[in-house]
């Protein structure tokens, strides 16, 4: 078995496999694990119980979130006890690799796959492995996690329902425990065409002494958008920071359909994670919901695995995947299409201040429901206009 990608659904498929005693290659084209660590990386609490996630991954606790704008207006919801984590994603995809290989899992960093070509019962996959040159490596399965880059299943053209991509920018600062104790508790999102045109900006609670600081807006090609990396500097200006030390600048793009109608197989090659548009628009929220492909996907691969050299099966992958992330997935990127894209200017800032002023809720619990659960529902009336467009 060959997986392409030691992220979060590639590491993951992979120790689940090797677990079962499966001889799994996992290859990515970074050198270091720890390289290139763009990702929000905040989750709800039970995922880290779910997926097993330790201590030493998870960088910072919260309990409230904090909405700012538009303008400078803030609103603040707190609970009495932690709701959530921010993750290390450097150290997260380590460990999930450590993991991985002490099951029995290879390694190897540096390597690009570059195609593939089923030939039997089986798949070629030509990959570059730096100064060595390309390679061809053989396996019965090809599993493409190469994340939205879509390294081998590629786009499918004109698509009735096309690839939406978010850019983001993003820095880790050191401050002093001044400055971090404001933010040390709580997510806060920044909203509102004065902060971030087309997206929304973040402060995420690190370590002592450290935030996480960026944007992110989706891509627009009918409309002229500022560098992100302005709006990011502005943003860090406003929020009393610019004295701050740099630790770090990053920066990646998230790509998902609304509908996720696009193929997840072809043949023995088959797509997992992000290269099946499992990163939600509405938050640019990826991880955990990666992680929960890499298990629906395993036990398919393992009974595919099971059946004569000859067979295929895996036939209900894209169903059982879309069973898994629930029916308020396409509600959830609609919302994100029509808020982000929609957020350019006055008008659509003074929408977005009807709609969160119809939404305010007593307790962070249930903003959390709203925004990790995508549980639209339970605010009825109030949000069903915005939903579909008439305010």
């Amino acid at each position: 078995m060959l997986v392409v990608g030691a992220g979060p659904s590639g590491a993951e498929l992979a120790r689940l496999l090797a677990q079962a005693g499966v001889d799994v290659l996992l290859v990515d084209r970074l050198k270091h694990l720890g390289q290139a660590a763009f990702s929000s990386a905040a989750l709800p609490l039970e995922t880290l119980d779910r997926f097993g996630i330790p201590a030493h991954v998870v960088a910072a606790r919260w309990s409230g979130w904090q909405l700012v704008g538009p303008g400078d207006q803030r609103r603040l919801w707190s609970a009495g006890q932690p709701l959530g984590a921010v993750l290390d994603f450097g150290a997260l995809r380590q460990w999930l690799a450590g993991q991985a290989q002490a099951w029995g899992a290879r390694l190897q960093l540096g390597v690009t796959a570059i195609g593939w070509h089923q030939d039997g019962a089986g798949v070629n996959t030509v990959v570059r492995d730096g100064a060595a040159g390309s390679r061809r490596l053989r396996s019965r399965w090809l599993v493409d996690a190469s994340g939205e880059g879509r390294a081998l299943i590629g786009e499918q053209a004109k698509l009735a329902d096309p690839l939406v991509a978010g850019l983001g920018v993003e820095w880790l600062l050191q401050v002093d425990p001044e400055q971090h104790r404001p933010w040390a508790d709580r997510l806060s999102f920044f909203l509102g065409s004065d902060w971030v045109r087309q997206g929304y900006g973040w402060v995420f609670p690190m370590a002592p002494g450290q935030l996480k600081v960026g944007v992110c807006r989706l891509a627009d090609p009918s409309r002229a958008q500022p560098a992100l990396a302005l709006e990011l500097g502005a943003l860090v200006q406003r929020c009393g920071l610019g004295q701050a030390e740099v630790l770090d600048r990053h920066g990646g793009r998230i790509r998902s359909t609304v509908r996720r109608h696009e193929p997840h197989r072809m043949g023995r090659l088959i797509g997992l994670g992000d290269a099946v548009s499992t990163a939600n628009l509405l938050g640019g929220e990826g991880i955990r919901h990666a992680l929960a492909s890499a298990r629906v996907l395993a036990p398919l691969l393992l009974e595919a695995l099971a059946k004569p050299a000859g067979s295929v099966g895996l036939d209900q992958y894209a169903s059982l995947l879309r069973s898994e992330l629930g029916w308020r997935w396409s509600l959830s990127g609609r919302l994100a299409r029509r808020t982000w894209l929609g957020l350019a200017d006055a008008r659509a800032d003074a929408r977005l201040e009807r709609l969160l002023a119809g939404l305010q809720t007593r307790r962070a619990e249930d903003l959390s429901a709203l925004l990790f659960d995508y549980r639209f529902e339970r605010y009825g009336l109030k949000a069903l206009p915005y939903l579909l467009g008439w305010r």
